[in-house]
């Protein structure tokens, strides 16, 4: 079947596609939006001095918010407080029965949730701005810029709001988005905002291999292991996403009135990685933490200082304990995502409504058991796989000696989880008009 050809005959699926470039092409022009407060001036040295002092915190948070903090703009934090408040409310749904129950009720009762969700987003966006923006203006001293002169406590107010703003209206398009059908709509605008970084941070990694004027033949071998690797990497990612266990399932005949009902056999797909590139995304905005909280080296306060100053060196993005730690978050994430996502409890109640059942395993309980224990042996590969993927380019950053390997590593995983979930859901969309057109 040509999906390609089918997916270009179709109008209707044509139009969702078209409303969603519309939608990403707003979402490219709020990183271009700047923030009230500093004059232009300073943001011009800003940019000139402190982004190419070779940093490698702000390459980092750069390409996550698509550009938004090499210009200050109001996309600053981009979906980070969103994803920060979804993680809150997804803890918390495991622990208090009556946020469990609301999720399991009805479609309301979600719909409630995510309510909470936007709620917790809006104090979450002044608290993290404020720890950016203190970052930033620190990151810009040491770079002999005074990125913040002149600005009061009125102007940290219209910053800080405007910031929220910003991370708002993202949240917004990333819903719109998620309406059509065709994907996560918050995954999708990371995905875009990646993909517009990505060949810059590309190109300043292949500047970096070969550094100076001259090449010599070890900067091309260099170059060559690297792009097989991304290569092979890039190929992981495929085969990880792509991987599943199918569990076969039986349904008992039932006769109704003079018909014959069930009788067959299917299967459940259990993959090896189940909540695609959610893991990375929530490891991503917990490690952002460390480098936000680094502001606090300059509190006057020598205890603060002193912590503040030990967590911003350990955690940093070229640290053996960076990467450690990454794989750790990346592992659990994965484990915590899949049993949000994939209830072994409900999905055998289902089964045995339905009228089906596991050769040779009971219905109910027994089937739960089982589904369980599958999915903890299915899920340990793909978190491991996931996790080696994910710390993968910080051994080539050691290697290498260039920074940007950790931050296009970790882009192209994303970009490439996020653009087979979108393939995926584009024919699901084609099938699913194929069988409306034969009925």
């Amino acid at each position: 079947m040509n999906y390609w050809n089918k997916i270009f005959k179709n109008k209707d699926l044509l139009k969702k596609i078209g409303y969603i470039l519309f939608v990403l092409l707003i979402f490219r022009l709020i990183s271009h939006v700047p923030i009230p407060g500093p004059s232009p001036d300073n943001l011009k040295a800003f940019f000139d001095k402190a982004f190419s002092s070779g940093n490698s915190v702000l390459p980092f948070f750069d390409v996550f918010s698509g550009g938004s903090t090499s210009r200050f703009s109001i996309g600053l934090m981009s979906l980070g407080p969103y994803i920060t408040a979804s993680i809150m409310i997804q803890l918390l749904t495991m622990v208090s029965p009556k946020l469990e129950q609301m999720n399991k009720e009805s479609e309301e009762t979600r719909q409630k949730l995510n309510q909470y969700t936007r709620y917790i987003t809006v104090p979450l966006c002044f608290i993290e701005g404020f720890g950016m923006i203190k970052l930033l203006q620190s990151i810009s001293s040491q770079a002999g810029v005074n990125l913040l002169a002149g600005v009061g406590a009125f102007g940290w107010f219209i910053m800080l709001l405007s910031i929220t703003v910003g991370t708002v209206f993202l949240m917004w398009l990333g819903e719109l988005i998620t309406e059509k059908g065709l994907g996560n709509g918050i995954s999708i605008i990371i995905f875009a905002g990646i993909l517009a970084r990505l060949p810059q941070f590309v190109g300043q990694s292949v500047s970096k291999i070969f550094g100076g004027e001259q090449i010599d033949n070890q900067a091309l071998m260099m170059f060559g292991l690297v792009s097989v690797l991304t290569v092979v990497m890039v190929l992981l990612i495929v085969f990880i996403t792509e991987a599943k266990r199918k569990v076969p399932i039986s349904y008992a005949k039932r006769i109704r009135g003079a018909k014959l009902y069930g009788g067959v056999d299917t299967h459940l797909p259990l993959r090896l990685n189940m909540t695609g590139v959610i893991p990375i995304i929530f490891a991503g905005a917990f490690m952002n933490i460390p480098q936000v909280i680094g502001f606090l080296s300059n509190a006057k306060t020598a205890w603060i200082k002193n912590a503040a100053d030990f967590i911003k060196t350990t955690f940093a993005s070229t640290t053996p304990e960076y990467a450690i730690f990454y794989f750790f978050l990346v592992f659990s994430f994965t484990f915590f995502s899949t049993f949000l996502y994939f209830k072994p409890k409900d999905v055998a109640e289902n089964i045995q409504k339905q009228g089906g059942f596991i050769p040779g395993i009971r219905p109910g309980t027994q089937t739960e058991k089982y589904l369980t224990y599958l999915i903890m042996r299915v899920t340990l590969w793909g978190a491991i796989f996931l996790s080696i993927i994910a710390v993968f380019p910080f051994a080539m950053q050691i290697f290498t000696n260039a920074q940007n390997f950790a931050i296009g590593g970790t882009g192209i995983l994303i970009v490439v989880a996020v653009a087979i979930e979108i393939i995926n859901q584009l024919k699901a969309q084609i099938i699913t008009r194929s069988y409306d057109e034969i009925i």
